[in-house]
Parts: C-alpha cells; sequence; structure tokens
C-alpha cells in the first residue's frame, strides 16, 4: 500500500479531506421476472438475449428445436449497442447471483484457446477478467499489455496498479468489481485494438456484461467508451457525463495509462470526480 501515498497525496492538494472506508459486499440484487416475450422476434433473437445460467446454451422456443452453441472458433453472435435490443437487454437481471460465477466459467470455456483473429498469433495467455460475478461496478478497459499477457489477468501492470488505487479511493477493493477489457489477448506494441479485433471479441465482453449485470460501468480510455456507447466520439468530450449502454448507466474516464503518462493535478481531478459520481450512483 506504499504505493498510494501520491494518490492521497494528490486527493489532498484537490480538497478532499476523508475517504470512504470500503463497503461491505453488499446483498446481491433480487432477479427481476422477465419481461413477456414479444410475438415479433425471431426465435434467435431472444434466445441470444435472454438471461440464462449457460450462456454457450439456447434455449427452444415455441416448439422449434434449440439451436446449437456457437462453434469454437466462431465468434458468438450477440452484439453491441444501444439499439432495438436495448429495452429487452434490461428486462433481465442475467442469472441468478448464485449462478454467475459458473455461467461465466462456462463462457470462458466457450472462449477456448481462442484463434478467431490475428491477435492469438503473438499473445501467452488469454486475459479473460477478474472480480466479483456479482459486482455492482465493472471497469471495462481496451485489451492486456505486456504484464497482463503473462499472467492472464486484466490491469497488472503499472496501469493495474493505478487503478487499484483509483477504486481504493473510492472506497472499494479490487475483490468487490469486475474489470475486463474488450480484447481478450495483447494487441502488438500494446497498439489500440483494430476494428476485425473488436468485432470478433467484444461479444464475449458483451456476454460478460450480460452475466454479471452491474449497475454502474466505468469505461477506461477511447476504444472502450467508443465501443460501448457505439460513438466516434472521443474520451476527452466524453468523460464526466453519464450514458448508458442498454439502460446500465456508463460513466467514462481516462485510461490510467494516459493518467501515468499525463499525470497532471487537472486530469487527476477529472479522474477522481469521475470515480466519485459512479460511486455515488453505484450507492444510490
Amino acid at each position: 500500500m506504499n504505493d498510494l501515498r501520491p494518490w492521497l497525496e494528490y486527493l489532498q492538494e484537490i480538497g478532499v479531506r476523508e475517504l470512504a472506508a470500503p463497503a461491505p459486499r453488499a446483498a446481491s440484487r433480487p432477479v427481476r421476472a422477465a419481461a413477456p416475450a414479444e410475438p415479433a422476434r425471431s426465435t434467435a433473437g431472444r434466445s441470444r438475449r435472454a438471461g440464462r445460467t449457460d450462456p454457450a446454451r439456447q434455449r427452444s422456443h415455441a416448439g422449434k428445436p434449440a439451436t446449437t452453441a456457437s462453434p469454437r472458433n466462431e465468434a458468438p453472435s450477440t452484439a453491441l449497442g444501444n439499439g432495438a435490443d436495448a429495452e429487452l437487454f434490461a428486462a433481465f437481471d442475467g442469472p441468478p447471483p448464485e449462478d454467475r460465477a459458473a455461467a461465466l466459467q462456462v463462457l470462458r470455456e466457450e472462449l477456448g484457446e481462442c484463434t478467431r483473429c490475428k491477435l492469438h498469433e503473438g499473445r501467452s495467455k488469454i486475459v479473460f477478467g477478474v472480480g466479483d460475478p456479482c459486482a455492482g461496478l465493472m471497469f471495462v478497459g481496451e485489451g492486456p499489455g505486456a504484464d497482463e499477457d503473462r499472467r492472464g489477468e486484466p490491469f497488472v501492470g503499472r496501469a493495474g496498479k493505478k487503478l487499484d488505487e483509483m477504486i481504493v479511493a473510492i472506497g472499494l477493493s479490487r475483490e468487490q468489481v469486475y474489470i475486463a477489457n474488450v480484447v481478450k489477448c495483447r494487441p502488438p506494441q500494446n497498439r489500440d485494438p483494430e476494428r476485425d479485433e473488436i468485432a470478433t471479441c467484444s461479444p464475449f465482453l458483451t456476454r460478460q456484461i450480460e452475466t454479471i449485470r452491474p449497475k454502474v460501468i466505468v469505461t477506461l480510455g477511447s476504444p472502450a467508451t467508443r465501443l460501448l456507447l457505439d460513438t466516434r466520439v472521443g474520451i476527452t468530450r466524453l468523460r464526466g457525463t453519464w450514458h448508458q449502454f442498454r439502460g446500465i448507466p456508463v460513466m467514462p474516464t481516462f485510461h490510467p495509462a494516459y493518467l501515468l503518462r499525463a499525470y497532471t493535478k487537472e486530469n487527476r481531478r477529472k479522474v477522481w470526480e469521475d470515480l466519485r459520481a459512479a460511486r455515488s450512483r453505484l450507492d444510490s
């Protein structure tokens, strides 16, 4: 925790005099009943979007045979976006809380030793995600770096340590949130993920969100923000304001790696404001 000293000194600089104590794990939110099925929707569309314990399995509808799971080297067909799916997506709470860890494990097994896009060619380990399967707060970054690629866990390098400090500053711990990335393999030289890589890998992120059903999402940097918000607007214009991903509040903020490169008082103040807003929405 010695690495927290610079962050705490920074908080003092911008006038913060006290921090919230780490919150106890909140009781699981009750699962709402699913909304009635829309008769005009196709069978395949409903089966993709409905919350379920086994993400790889699709149910039968109206007496028709169930469709099969995606082959190991084909990306799932679940699409991101805030279009017509948003209202139906918001009607489900995902699997029951006690089943969410198992559901994420099934999804990880479906991902397998993925070769769906060219990023697999240079990776050491797939970086799936880490944290509480029932977390109220979820962080989404762009992709693994060198340290993450070696360890198979997101945000464990310098940027990860900074993210841990940010989480502690709002009274939570790494174990109380969920952390994932847009792509699960490291892009070469830590470049931004390319469009085809995002299109191939992002459905797995969508299904992580469907399973966890966080109360708040914080996107870290432009690639994650642009993906979830379906926009080409940059992070500088989007951060600090609330948006939605399929009914879930989204607060964009700067990526911890950017904060380390541009460690100014102004940037630290902006990130602190974004995190404090996310914590306030989480507690509401």
